[in-house]
């Protein structure tokens, strides 16, 4: 299985939400807290730019972290920031050379592909929510992210205000593996938009 194909597919799946998003629906709330769909749609630019930066370089500043720029075309900056992601990954055999991943810290290239991909899978949820469009990850996707977001410490030294992940949520005991996963990042599966 070749990692990269993988966070392909992620980085697909949440473009296809992605493209849903229409300009009225920029300022809608999404499931993250403090963030409109506009917000989101930064944020999820700024990572990849940031991880292509990374995995070039082995860190990236801040700025590169968090300057995402949209313009008028989210989808098409979405679309341009995913490109540079997969080429700044395309030298296969570095995959075990490491980076830094923003908070998180040093890891090889391989493992921080997995967050990329774990953020791919929850926050095309986190849109599709918000907008009120299908999704349903690949299963496969699904096993993936919920393994790594099982090893997230759910700490207050790890979670909340300013961090990556707000604290666990519990679930329902027949909950899905999805809403598991959703749970364990501290999104409530049930979540629905205060504008419904």
């Amino acid at each position: 299985m070749d990692i990269r194909d993988l966070d392909r597919r992620a980085g697909a799946v949440l473009g296809e939400v992605i493209a849903q998003v229409r300009p009225e629906q920029l300022w809608f709330p999404t499931p993250c807290p403090d963030w409109t769909v506009r917000g989101l749609l930064r944020h999820i630019v700024s990572e990849n730019e940031g991880f292509a930066a990374a995995a070039t370089n082995g860190s990236a500043p801040t700025q590169t972290w968090t300057g995402g720029r949209l313009g008028d075309n989210p989808h098409g900056a979405y679309r341009r920031s995913n490109v540079k992601l997969a080429d700044a990954f395309a030298d296969g055999g570095a995959l075990d050379r490491t980076m830094e991943v923003r908070e998180f810290g040093l890891y090889p290239r391989r493992i921080a592909l997995t967050f990329h991909q774990l953020g791919c899978v929850v926050h095309a949820w986190d849109l599709a929510r918000a907008i009120d469009v299908p999704y349903d990850p690949p299963l496969d996707l699904v096993e993936l992210t919920l393994g790594l977001a099982r090893r997230i410490p759910d700490t207050d030294a790890s979670r909340g205000p300013g961090a990556a992940f707000e604290r666990s949520v519990k679930v329902r005991g027949d909950a899905s593996d999805f809403e598991t996963l959703l749970g364990l990042l501290g999104r409530n599966p049930d979540w629905v938009s205060p504008l419904d």
